[in-house]
């Protein structure tokens, strides 16, 4: 993999990093010197602490040479979202990197549909993935606006335009990319790309746990990507100096690894599953106008 440029002095903000592609993600910027502010529900004192904590995290990022900071912040309410990037405007005066990946999927993602089968609180996936996500960039926007060069995040997935787990996961995945499309024209002026990011399979500590009790279940963790490796596709992108031409855009993590030459922390090249899942949805782009019609 090419070497990327120290984050060194970057200030990163990754919401629901408590565990998962969250977690990967704040532990990768972190190893590349930024200062990473670490957001969940999550502590070392919470009942739900089997698979990681906020706290955790942030430890793991300072030992590995960046800095950690954990923030409990329910992404459920606007006015704890709104004191973390207070805090974090009260501490740095900007941010340069804002990933949204805060999300709740329900006690048992995995039950087959159909989907009033299931608990109503799957549509909390609403509020915690896609409200959320708007929430946290409109209060960013400010210090995203303060640095010398920001990006904005959306972890989204192919369940955007192909069935997974449920109808409201995928218009949370697919309203996330809508949301990166349109809020990328009202940053554009002022330096600020906004991207999708859609993960493979990934091994996260939860999947392992489900995944591992279907069957072909090891094979399928075996084959899936690292956590970190959609940190590694975000750090490159920042990097790229061509990174505004991207604002707007459903990334691909496997094929930005193909682009920007870096392969998982396993050792493989994870495939990317536009044949298999569907291809990102393109936005109409020509003629923009700010009026609106009815």
């Amino acid at each position: 993999m090419r070497s990327l440029p120290s984050l060194a002095g970057k200030v990163a903000v990754v919401t629901g990093a408590s565990r998962g592609i969250g977690k990967g993600i704040a532990t990768l910027l972190g190893e590349w010197g930024a200062t990473v502010y670490v957001s969940g529900r999550t502590t070392d004192a919470a009942p739900n602490a089997t698979f990681g904590t906020i706290n955790e995290v942030a430890d793991a990022i300072t030992a590995a040479g960046g800095v950690g900071i954990a923030v409990r912040c329910n992404h459920a309410d606007d006015g704890q979202i709104k004191g973390l990037f207070e805090r974090v405007n009260t501490e740095q005066g900007h941010l340069d990197i804002l990933v949204n990946n805060a999300t709740t999927i329900g006690a048992d993602p995995l039950a087959p549909p159909p989907f009033w089968n299931k608990s109503i609180a799957i549509a909390d996936q609403f509020t915690v993935g896609l409200r959320s996500a708007f929430v946290a960039s409109y209060y960013a926007a400010p210090l995203l606006i303060a640095a010398d060069k920001a990006l904005v995040v959306n972890i989204s997935y192919y369940g955007a335009v192909s069935y997974h787990l449920d109808p409201a996961y995928g218009a949370v995945k697919a309203g996330l990319d809508k949301l990166t499309f349109d809020m990328a024209q009202d940053f554009r002026p002022y330096g600020v790309a906004v991207v999708s990011i859609w993960p493979g399979p990934t091994a996260t500590e939860r999947a392992m746990f489900l995944v591992s009790k279907i069957p072909g279940g090891d094979k399928i963790i075996e084959n899936s990507e690292t956590p970190k490796f959609s940190g590694l596709a975000i750090a490159s992108l920042y990097a790229d100096p061509k990174l505004m031409s991207k604002s707007g855009n459903v990334v691909i993590a496997a094929e930005a690894a193909l682009e920007y030459g870096f392969t998982d922390f396993n050792g493989k090249q994870p495939p990317s599953l536009r044949e298999q899942k569907g291809s990102p949805r393109p936005f109409f782009k020509k003629g923009l106008s700010t009026s609106s019609s009815m």
